[in-house]
């Protein structure tokens, strides 16, 4: 068993933390200029690693500090001021990995694989997503079979954060039952790159848009591992999922915050510092205006954290909170591209440069609106969920729903106008997506009035910038657009046929 390690306060640890990466990435490393490259250099990322980033993530009779939320939000939000690819490698090794082996892992494997992450700065990721089958997990197709206490896995992933980087590896897989065919259930695996048997090679790298500094690609699974190695599920595999994945989505405001954050800086002293007709940038009214969809994104943000602090600890089981972990996943990453973009636009032509800020931003976040689920089906769900819930208590009226339901019952008093309709028959999909987007940002703003004290002007912004974006999806909601794609749209259809 590994000692206990004496930690440092935390409040001490995330300030020299901060410190540190600024120090990194814009004295010591010319991060600019890397940006424009695939991969961290390994010095650079080793000087990284030397503060023990992921040790927030591991318990602490395995040397960590104790799988703290709060913590881990902290280091994610610090990494993604200076870079949101720094913050996605950190949250691929917490979600994914550290946090899922902490509550499911064998203690002998635990034990093996955090003293790497501690002593070595091993790192690690999960493998889900297959090519033909990318959110439709339950059918994916790498296989597993028994044989004694081992277990053969075969198949193909891709898409995997860190392929060909990562020392450690959760696999998913079907079991292959008697007939021959693939059971329903999924089963997780740790994987150890380092040995040979259970090496996972990246036969193809794929040239991702953004976030150059994580490789990305193809991955050949024909491993061995050895029984102790599987998770231990506390009911069923694909309950293990939704709790690993949930806990992800609830901790994607971790990344979130430092983000939006280090935006709203860069644009309020542009906006301060750039004078145009005399006067600064700022006092332009519509850039004002601008500067506060950045602060609203700020707020909803830092009621997301508060809210996942309380909730996605490894005590608790996430398998049913899915309204929650899809509202905060998709609003805030929703919010986070506006943002990239709002400060792209206040920068002028030079937030145009993919070694700036805001164009970087601009790539690097537009992603996080695919991954984990693209944000129209979560937002879907989101809408599927609460339609469910007023089925069963017999509501068909929006507000009537959302005044008793516990996640909006104090915040739907400020949109009453924007909810106040009912729901006939079966909604079309796209009316999903607008309606459960709707349902995330009252449920993002209750989460803001719950900080007690919170900076009560940012609160105003915010609850007049959720009034806008209510405002224009009920008028989408209940605009009876129903239109379909043309298919032979090239029917009488070239402008050029129809001069004199």
């Amino acid at each position: 068993m590994n000692a206990v390690r004496e930690q440092i306060d935390f409040s001490t640890y995330i300030s020299a933390f901060r410190k540190h990466l600024k120090h990194l990435f814009r004295e010591e490393f010319d991060y600019n200029a890397m940006s424009l490259h695939r991969d961290f250099p390994a010095d650079f990322l080793s000087e990284i690693m030397k503060k023990k980033p992921l040790a927030v993530a591991i318990p602490t009779a395995h040397g960590g500090r104790g799988v703290s939320v709060k913590e881990c939000l902290s280091v994610l939000s610090a990494a993604s001021y200076e870079s949101l690819a720094l913050s996605l490698m950190f949250g691929i090794n917490i979600a994914l990995f550290l946090e899922p082996l902490a509550k499911y892992g064998n203690y002998s494997v635990q034990e093996r694989v955090f003293k790497q992450f501690i002593e070595n700065n091993a790192m690690g990721g999960l493998m889900i997503t297959e090519k033909a089958y990318g959110s439709d997990a339950l059918n994916m197709k790498t296989a597993y079979r028994q044989v004694d206490n081992t277990y053969y896995i075969k198949g193909q992933k891709h898409w995997q954060g860190l392929s060909g980087a990562a020392d450690f590896w959760l696999v998913t897989a079907r079991a292959v039952n008697a007939s021959g065919d693939l059971a329903r259930d999924i089963d997780f695996f740790v994987t150890d790159n380092n040995m040979p048997e259970q090496h996972i090679p990246m036969v193809h790298r794929y040239n991702n848009l953004g976030l150059y500094a994580i490789p990305y690609g193809i991955n050949e699974v024909d491993i061995v591992v050895p029984a102790e190695q599987k998770l231990v599920a506390e009911s069923t595999g694909i309950k293990l999922m939704l709790d690993m994945l949930h806990r992800s989505r609830l901790q994607f405001p971790g990344m979130g915050m430092g983000f939006i954050k280090r935006l709203l800086d860069e644009s309020l002293q542009h906006c301060q510092t750039r004078i145009v007709g005399g006067v600064p940038l700022l006092n332009l009214d519509s850039v004002k205006h601008q500067i506060t969809k950045i602060q609203a994104a700020y707020t909803i943000c830092s009621g997301m954290c508060a809210f996942s602090v309380g909730q996605s600890g490894i005590e608790h089981n996430l398998a049913a909170l899915s309204i929650e972990a899809n509202t905060l996943k998709a609003l805030v990453t929703d919010l986070m591209q506006e943002s990239a973009q709002v400060s792209l636009q206040l920068a002028g032509a030079n937030g145009f440069r993919l070694d700036h800020v805001a164009g970087r931003a601009i790539v690097d976040s537009r992603p996080f609106q695919v991954f984990e689920g693209s944000n129209e089906m979560l937002y879907a769900q989101i809408a599927e969920g609460i339609l469910k819930l007023m089925r069963k208590v017999k509501e068909d009226n929006v507000l009537g729903f959302l005044t008793t339901y516990n996640r909006t019952n104090i915040s739907v008093d400020f949109f009453r106008t924007y909810l106040d309709f009912r729901i006939h028959g079966v909604m079309k999909q796209r009316d999903l997506v607008t309606l459960g987007s709707m349902i995330a940002r009252v449920i993002s703003f209750q989460f803001v009035l719950m900080l007690d004290g919170f900076n009560t002007q940012l609160v105003e912004i915010t609850r007049q910038y959720i009034c806008r974006d209510l405002a224009a999806s009920h008028g989408h909601l209940h605009s009876k657009n129903d239109v379909n794609p043309v298919l032979d749209y090239e029917t009488h259809s070239d402008w050029t046929a129809f001069l004199v």
